[in-house]
């Protein structure tokens, strides 16, 4: 009888000892904050390697630790607005990130608007800028909204060398665009972090497209962001 209560005993500490650290993970994972990256290819982290690790919402993740959950839904190319050549609207990226109910969404679009086949008015992109806004608002999650200027363009980093190197994408309609959003996050009372006004003095951390950051320009920018966000 005793051995038998010994076994009982011990299977019951080992069944503790098993099931406690699971319980704690499932706890972690439902309390854990999700955060969605949304935006193009300088959230996605083209020309980056590794892009797992070394993308901003890798960095950002690495930097807010595991009570946080971000997602990268970055798309390379795509534009905020629905006339532009490749809309954000259309890529799978957008629907995943609602689906995914994010308690933080970090909206980061723009850059592409840029180009001239894409770039039409202020009202039209602030029309569709409006929009994109109020899908995410009428989540269930609620979730808190930033809004992210493009990143600065540095013409003089362009190598016409280098093959695939010319996006065409206009600095001064990005400075117009970072203006835009300006305005907009204030006129809507949303939190704005200004990856442009971070960004204007550092060429140094984007490549030889004068677009896209290197993997120093995206832990960066990951830097802006958790210090927006971590309190």
């Amino acid at each position: 009888m005793k051995q038998k209560n010994r076994l009982m005993i011990f299977l019951s500490a080992l069944f503790v000892c098993i099931l406690t650290p699971i319980l704690i993970l499932c706890l972690q994972r439902r309390q854990s904050l999700r955060i969605a990256c949304v935006g193009d290819s300088i959230t996605y982290g083209a020309g980056i390697s590794n892009i797992s690790r070394n993308s901003y919402p890798a960095k950002l993740q690495k930097f807010l630790g595991s009570l946080y959950q971000v997602k990268n839904f970055g798309a390379s190319g795509y534009t905020l607005q629905k006339s532009g050549d490749y809309p954000y609207w259309e890529n799978e990226n957008f629907q995943k990130s609602l689906d995914f109910a994010p308690d933080i969404v970090l909206l980061m679009l723009g850059t592409n608007d840029a180009k001239p086949q894409n770039w039409k008015d202020p009202e039209a992109f602030l029309s569709d800028y409006r929009e994109i806004i109020r899908y995410y608002q009428e989540l269930d999650s609620s979730p808190q909204l930033y809004l992210m200027t493009p990143a600065t363009v540095f013409p003089q980093n362009t190598d016409p060398a280098l093959p695939d190197n010319d996006y065409d994408i206009s600095a001064e309609t990005v400075d117009l665009i970072t203006e835009l959003i300006r305005n907009l996050a204030q006129e809507l009372n949303l939190p704005l972090i200004d990856i442009h006004q971070a960004t204007s003095s550092h060429p140094e951390f984007f490549r030889e497209d004068g677009v896209h950051p290197s993997a120093e320009g995206a832990e960066f920018i990951a830097r802006q962001v958790y210090e927006a966000i971590k309190d």
